[in-house]
């Protein structure tokens, strides 16, 4: 029988929660900082054809190469007043920001679900941020993180539930699903409505969450859009027909919102 995928939670009669330790919490929320100064690296060099593993992090102002106290997360951006010692010139506030929601996701997932869970949805949570941050900056969904992320979900069902039947489901329904909406909508409007790589990421959230919760983060990632276009609207940019908004962004997040979510909702409902 597979293992429960949030071990903090219980599904017998019963049984309720257990402890969620705060120092857990504090360690996720770290290590979110550390993942998330590699994060903003990342996304921004990616799309430019840079690799993350060589060259030293510079200055984009002056070029000059950072030293190591200028590299801690939120902190050296805090005490140099987000502007470089050298030049002056402005931190891109992109890094606080991705370092701030990276660790969030890890607090948060350590705090619900302390343990293997916890740590796994930690890991869900920032490939997620990854692909949402690509996809809002770039329209860009990388084959090379949405494959990997639905094998990984697939290979967690031997051993974590949901179970691998509903994963499996899940990953072609999801595939399935946004494949057919994208194939419709050509056929009728004659253009592309939605890019190659969102059938895969909702392929990829199938395998993590099982079928049973694709609706409700097509439901979530739908609403996400919507907020997002009404504040375009309120900020005076009417989209048109022709306006692209990135569907991969609001799925990525919604994704992890229902991951993080589902079990609790789940428990108070059953209660």
């Amino acid at each position: 029988m597979a293992v429960g995928f949030a071990p903090c939670l219980t599904y017998s009669a019963g049984v309720t929660f257990a402890a969620n330790p705060l120092w857990l919490a504090l360690a996720g929320a770290v290590l979110g900082l550390l993942v998330g100064s590699y994060l903003a690296t990342l996304t921004l060099r990616w799309p430019q054809g840079r690799s993350t593993a060589t060259g030293r992090s510079a200055c984009d102002g002056c070029a000059r190469p950072l030293v190591w106290y200028e590299l801690v997360p939120l902190l050296s951006f805090a005490l140099l007043r987000g502007r470089c010692r050298s030049c002056g010139a402005a931190i891109d506030r992109r890094h606080p920001t991705i370092e701030i929601a990276a660790a969030i996701i890890g607090a948060a997932s350590l705090w619900m679900y302390p343990g293997i869970a916890g740590l796994l949805g930690a890991l869900f949570g920032w490939t997620l941020l990854t692909l949402a941050i690509l996809d809002a900056e770039h329209f860009w969904l990388p084959d090379a993180l949405t494959l990997p992320l639905l094998a990984a979900g697939l290979a967690f069902g031997l051993v974590l539930d949901p179970p691998l039947f509903d994963r499996l489901l899940g990953a072609a329904g999801g595939v399935a699903l946004l494949a057919g909406v994208a194939l419709a909508y050509k056929a009728v409007r004659g253009r592309q409505g939605l890019g190659g790589g969102d059938p895969k990421l909702f392929g990829a959230v199938g395998a993590w969450l099982g079928w049973q919760a694709l609706p409700f983060v097509l439901l979530l990632a739908a609403l996400l859009g919507l907020i997002s276009v009404a504040i375009s609207l309120l900020r005076g940019q009417a989209p048109t027909a022709q306006t692209r908004v990135p569907f991969g962004a609001p799925l990525a997040v919604a994704a992890w919102v229902v991951w993080l979510v589902a079990p609790v909702a789940r428990h108070v409902i059953l209660q």
